[in-house]
């Protein structure tokens, strides 16, 4: 229930009175529940994409494993010995028709499935714009064109089959999102995922029908030069019950990665070197390292080192 949830609460409709809300939640959290969006994404949207999300898992698995990657992780992603209980299918750029055609012509999707998928899409990457303006506006960059409307956006459905046998194992292992911001629609019954605080405790993040998580990851800590927090999360078994939801990826400019001007000063030197999001994609790759842990790699040499 609401009451019981202790992440902020955004109402995206009361800027900019909840810009420092939000800066507070982005910076101590890096993660808040949206309120007040369905201008943008009508809640007989969420539903209707729901049932279609719940159909396409429904689909014979070769039919499944026609969604390819465009980039690794990208498309069909079946269960693993690590992940036994993770499905999931998806498409690199929600906000490129082509991508969002490709993945309905692999699936075979229907026309009423078509027009769902690419309403929702379109809703989600306005979201994405208005989320991350008001989040630049609230940091002070005065920057009038983020370009944030041209970054890919990637869209992941995830099914988690758990059983009597799987109560209390892991669906998901600790993480932190690499892109800039996550927007995720999840089960509306079913708990499981868990966000990491401050001081190193799992938060439940119980259900909660009607409204949105907003993750930050770890690009968003590279363009605010530290500021931001990317929230480590994890799923976790808790009934054995069928658990769906839908996130969608924000990922990044597709040049390189840099803070806007207003957030580096004498007193806020660069924190990280810059890099394309593709290049810290194929790092995190690379080392294994998906809890944050990359960005390590990334610190620039300071003298009070």
């Amino acid at each position: 229930m609401a009451t019981e949830c202790t992440i902020p609460v955004i109402d995206l409709l009361d800027f900019p009175n909840q810009s420092s809300k939000l800066i507070a939640a982005s910076e101590d959290w890096g993660c808040f529940r949206l309120i007040n969006f369905q201008d943008v994404l009508p809640a007989a949207l969420m539903s209707d994409m729901k049932d279609v999300v719940r159909s396409l898992f429904d689909l014979p698995v070769e039919i499944k494993r026609r969604n390819l990657d465009v980039i690794t992780g990208s498309g069909y992603m079946a269960p693993t010995p690590k992940n036994p209980f993770y499905e999931a299918l998806g498409l690199y750029d929600m906000a490129s028709p082509t991508d969002v055609h490709n993945f309905c012509t692999q699936l075979g999707a229907s026309l009423h499935q078509r027009e769902t998928i690419t309403r929702y899409a379109d809703a989600v990457h306005e979201l994405f714009r208005r989320i991350g303006n008001k989040l630049a506006y609230s940091l002070g960059v005065k920057s009038e064109n983020t370009g944030i409307e041209n970054w890919p956006c990637q869209f992941r459905i995830n099914k988690y089959h758990f059983t009597p046998e799987t109560v209390g194992s892991s669906g998901v292992q600790i993480h932190t999102d690499s892109g800039f911001l996550t927007v995720l629609q999840d089960d509306e019954g079913v708990g499981g995922l868990e966000v990491m605080n401050k001081s190193g405790d799992f938060i439940p993040v119980d259900p909660w029908p009607g409204t949105l998580l907003v993750n930050l990851g770890d690009i968003a800590k590279v363009w605010s030069n530290g500021r931001l927090c990317n929230v480590k999360h994890r799923v976790q078994c808790k009934e054995a019950k069928i658990r769906v939801s839908i996130a969608s990826f924000l990922l990044g400019p597709r040049e390189t990665v840099e803070p806007p001007a207003e957030l580096v000063d004498d007193d806020h030197p660069r924190v990280y070197v810059p890099i394309t999001y593709e290049e810290y994609r194929k790092m995190r790759i690379l080392t294994k390292l998906q809890a944050g842990e990359a960005l390590a790699h990334l610190e620039t040499p300071r003298s009070d080192k």
